[in-house]
């Protein structure tokens, strides 16, 4: 059986919000694997607050950012050990550098774009000033790239959330605008996939289990034939969907329209292909 540490318990209670014995008693049911212990504790009904947590960073900033003509963006994480450097007038412009970089060099990749130079300097060598400067560990720890007819970039108030929305048709003012207000919409209510036939076969069978498995330990389901079951967790996917994929939410500023019939609103064929989203904390 694999040793709980401290720092183990802690790293959990973080991402899921859990009290500390329960997420001693998750790792242990679990054999030490977070992502098992994530599931363990929604399963017994814990409210976890991240389920995602892979694509968060505990302090630092995000910043999105597009070409000039909106045809491609890149979203990158410049990380910190603490909010003192991450709230620092410095620490974000060089982040917003380190962003104008990556566009400016056409970056495809995280391990290519630290290669990249900065006038007479490499970014990774940056980094490495920057660290020995302020004597603290910093990392550009994530880095995508999406390329579409529109790239459209929001980066919310004290670039903590950022966001890019890829969508089908040539950009203009009006696209320029509804990309915005997708993009406050993934900032807000953080989707899981653009609709439901993008979301990951295993992601579908992931909840699918816990829901099923929730089902079965309630008092008020047992006896119930294992196909009605199923059939329930079904109607509870699709509720699941509903909630958590971005086309088919309501949309936030008129929620009697989807997100896909506002943006026909704006073009009939308009839609978002990818988009991507990063946060800390």
């Amino acid at each position: 059986m694999a040793t709980i540490t401290a720092k183990d318990v802690n790293e959990l209670r973080q991402i899921t919000g859990a009290g500390m014995m329960d997420c001693r008693a998750a790792l242990q049911e679990t054999n030490g694997d977070i992502e098992a212990a994530i599931d363990y504790l929604r399963k017994k009904g814990q409210k976890v607050a991240a389920k995602r947590s892979d694509r968060d960073a505990k302090e630092g900033v995000v910043i999105a950012k597009t070409s000039a003509d909106n045809k491609f963006g890149i979203v990158l994480n410049l990380t910190s050990e603490t909010d003192f450097v991450a709230k620092n007038e410095d620490f974000i412009n060089l982040a917003l550098s380190f962003g104008q970089t990556a566009i400016d060099a056409n970056a495809t990749d995280l391990e290519s774009f630290k290669n990249t130079m900065m006038g007479s300097i490499s970014v990774q060598d940056k980094l490495m000033e920057t660290v020995a400067k302020i004597g603290e560990k910093i990392d550009i720890t994530s880095f995508t790239r999406l390329d579409a007819e529109s790239v459209v970039a929001y980066n919310h108030a004290g670039y903590r959330v950022a966001v890019l929305v890829a969508m089908n048709q040539p950009y203009n003012a009006d696209i320029e605008t509804a990309g915005k207000d997708v993009a406050m919409q993934i900032a807000a209510m953080n989707p899981v996939a653009v609709d439901p036939e993008s979301v990951p076969d295993e992601t579908v069978a992931r909840e699918k289990a816990i829901i099923m498995d929730t089902m079965k330990a309630d008092p008020k389901m047992e006896g119930k034939p294992e196909e009605m079951l199923s059939k329930i967790a079904d109607g509870k996917i699709n509720a699941y969907f509903k909630e958590n994929t971005l086309l088919v939410q309501p949309f936030v500023k008129d929620g009697g329209k989807t997100v896909a019939e506002y943006l026909k609103c704006v073009n009939k064929d308009l839609t978002v292909t990818q988009f991507s989203r990063l946060n800390i904390g």
